[in-house]
Formats: C-alpha cells, sequence, structure tokens
C-alpha cells in the first residue's frame, strides 16, 4: 500500500448527504478482485447518461476537478452495503482523502486498509472546505497527516483526529497483510520450533 504522508491537490465539492456505496460504484461494476480500472466507473449514474456521454454538470466532469486529489462531501458518506470497491474506485480515479462530517461505519474502516484518508470535521469546517472548493482549480488543498492539518487555499489551517494506529499505518503504508509480514520473523521462528516438536503437522503437505 502507497504511503500518506502529506498530499497536495484539487479538491472537489460533493456537497451532497447519504451518498452510499453503490452511487460511488454501482453493483454492476463489482465482478472484478482488481483494484485497478475502477476509477472509469466512480459515480457511474452521475457522470454519464444511459448511453454513456458525459453529464458536464457533474463535478467530477468539469475541466477542474477531472484530477481532484480530495473530495469534500456531505454527512453519511459511504452509507449502504459494505463493498470495499467503493475506496478501490475512489482510489483508482486518484481520489485520496475524502472529508465529511460523518461516515458510515464499514466504508470508514475500508478506506484505511486501502490506502484512503477518511477525514472526519465538524459540519461548520466541512461547509467551509466545501466553499473553498468551488473556487475550481484554484481549490488546492494540502493534507498533512504526520501534523493532522489540512491548509485551505487562503492559507487557513484546521485540525482533524485520527486514530493513532490507523495513522501510523497511513504514513507507513501497512495494509493489513503488510502488518502481518512485520511479523514474518517472528512466524518462521515458531513454523520452525513446530516442525520439530509437532512434524506430523507437516508431513502430509511435505513442509
Amino acid at each position: 500500500m502507497e504511503k500518506f504522508t502529506t498530499l497536495r491537490g484539487v479538491a472537489a465539492p460533493l456537497n451532497m448527504v447519504n451518498v452510499d456505496t453503490d452511487m460511488i460504484i454501482p453493483k454492476q461494476h463489482l465482478k472484478t478482485i482488481k483494484r485497478s480500472g475502477l476509477g472509469k466507473h466512480l459515480f457511474t449514474d452521475m457522470r454519464y447518461d444511459a448511453e454513456g456521454t458525459e453529464n458536464p454538470d457533474f463535478v467530477l466532469n468539469r475541466p477542474a476537478y477531472r484530477e481532484a486529489k480530495i473530495l469534500v462531501a456531505g454527512e453519511n458518506f459511504g452509507c449502504g452495503s459494505s463493498r470495499e470497491h467503493a475506496p478501490w474506485a475512489l482510489l483508482d480515479f486518484g481520489i485520496r482523502c475524502v472529508i465529511a462530517s460523518s461516515f458510515a461505519d464499514i466504508f470508514f474502516n475500508n478506506c484505511f486498509k486501502n490506502g484512503v484518508l477518511p477525514i472526519v470535521l465538524p459540519a461548520e469546517d466541512v461547509d467551509k472546505l466545501l466553499d473553498d472548493a468551488e473556487r475550481g482549480s484554484n481549490a488546492v488543498i494540502t493534507v498533512d497527516l504526520e501534523k493532522q492539518e489540512i491548509t485551505g487555499p487562503d492559507g487557513g489551517t484546521l485540525a482533524f483526529e485520527i486514530d493513532p494506529f490507523r495513522r501510523n499505518c497511513l504514513l507507513n503504508g501497512l495494509d493489513d497483510v503488510g502488518l502481518t509480514m512485520q511479523k514474518s520473523s517472528d512466524i518462521d521462528s515458531f513454523e520452525e520450533r513446530q516442525r520439530t516438536s509437532e512434524p506430523w503437522l507437516y508431513a502430509a503437505s511435505g513442509g
């Protein structure tokens, strides 16, 4: 998983509440188990019409936001089903941080496991960032995970809270597999001892 330290980029405003995971990545795109290729289907039903033509009014189709790295959204973002494809689609599009006043729990947890930083801020701070994000290509925001600080286009800063364990995982690019591999020497030592004390466990597999 790619490390998340400091992210600087255009923030796209999505001033909608209760954006569910089916809106983020519709069910017809869940057949793949690959994390790549889903960005083109992000918000499909809002980005395209029935013929596949772009909706020019949708925020991510507007020229200023086509390469947005940050999404500022309304409350209860990521509600609905537990599909992990939702953060995969955001990440594949290029969005590595979502800021909202609240998130659905499962989506919130899935973001951390996939290198996307979900930031919870008070509603008034989200409203300020939504206003900042309306500046188009000038809506450049910096998210500093180490300092736990957001810097807006005007230079003003907002502090945010994050669980220390999750912060450490993102800073060091550690997903669940990465965390396990940190203990690889202990795992190898355990298996070696077990081969000696309980060899029958490895006989059938030839291990």
